[in-house]
């Protein structure tokens, strides 16, 4: 009994602590919903399978290497025109060797690369300056396009990020990189109008997982003859029958070709005897005159 009435004191006493931790804690981490704005990623991918997908409007605020290629994921439908901006963070000037040089590109879900309308796809940084800015804007989305177009369609969109140019010494540097996807337009101002995709090119991005389920593997068409070529017997069963087939055809070809004994034509006939020759006797090479 002492036992049970220290430990219920003990837990009385700790109920001010929790009710005072309780609203710290939820005020550290506050969720994404609060402010109606998804929270920044804080990570990219290194190729277009473990790219990390976005939300719409979500940015990436990410500490990477120099030399490292990173990958995001957004979506885009038809009638948006997109932009990618991005500002780099580079390494103290003390640490850096000389110039580099940085590119953005975005590739469309075939991995087409997509061209720029306007924006500063690549840029150069002198030793002394801290930062770098990147932008590309998209063409407009198309709610369908030619088989030989490379027009930007509805789907998934990557964002590729790279060192175009540094010094040997530079590449490993910290660095860091900060993304915004913006989109303006929507369904109504697609243009030409009188076509539609069936389906986007392809669905978002998930960090590596699969983004599509196989097509389920269609079932052979069966006739009066399957059954022969299947089954754990149908090995054997032709081997034997192939090999009785050719002794047949052997014995056949054998009787046809070999020649009868004791009836063996003559080639040229018989020679007839010549005229005016003498003929030999009897007694012919007997020496008798």
């Amino acid at each position: 009994m002492r036992t049970s009435f220290r430990t219920a004191l003990a837990a009385l006493a700790l109920l001010p602590a929790l009710a005072v931790t309780a609203p710290a804690a939820s005020a550290a981490s506050p969720s994404p919903s609060a402010s109606g704005t998804p929270a920044p990623a804080n990570k990219a991918g290194t190729s277009y399978l473990t790219a990390v997908n976005l939300s719409p409007g979500q940015d990436a605020d990410v500490a990477a290497s120099t030399g490292d290629y990173l990958y995001w994921a957004f979506g885009a439908a038809e009638g948006q025109t997109p932009k990618v901006e991005l500002t780099v963070g580079l390494a103290p000037s003390a640490d850096r060797h000389g110039p580099q040089s940085w590119s953005v590109e975005v590739f469309d879900g075939l991995r087409r690369r997509q061209s720029c309308t306007a924006g500063v796809q690549n840029a150069t940084a002198d030793p002394a300056t801290g930062s770098l800015a990147l932008s590309c804007t998209l063409r407009e989305v198309r709610s369908w396009a030619e088989p030989w177009s490379g027009d930007p369609l509805p789907g998934t969109y990557y964002v590729r990020l790279s060192v175009a140019d540094a010094p040997q010494q530079d590449l490993g540097l910290a660095a860091s990189v900060q993304l915004h996807v913006t989109a303006k337009g929507d369904a109504d101002n697609a243009q030409p109008e009188g076509g539609e995709l069936k389906a986007p090119l392809v669905p978002p991005a998930g960090g590596g997982a699969a983004t599509a389920k196989a097509a389920a593997p269609e079932e052979p068409e069966e006739h009066w003859y399957t059954g022969w070529f299947s089954g754990w017997n149908s090995r054997w069963f032709w081997t034997l029958a192939g090999g009785a087939l050719a002794a047949l055809a052997g014995v056949a070809g054998y009787t046809l070709t070999r020649h009868p004994r004791g009836r063996r034509p003559a080639r040229y006939g018989s020679v007839p005897p010549q005229s005016g020759a003498p003929q030999p006797g009897p007694y012919a090479g007997s020496g008798q005159s």
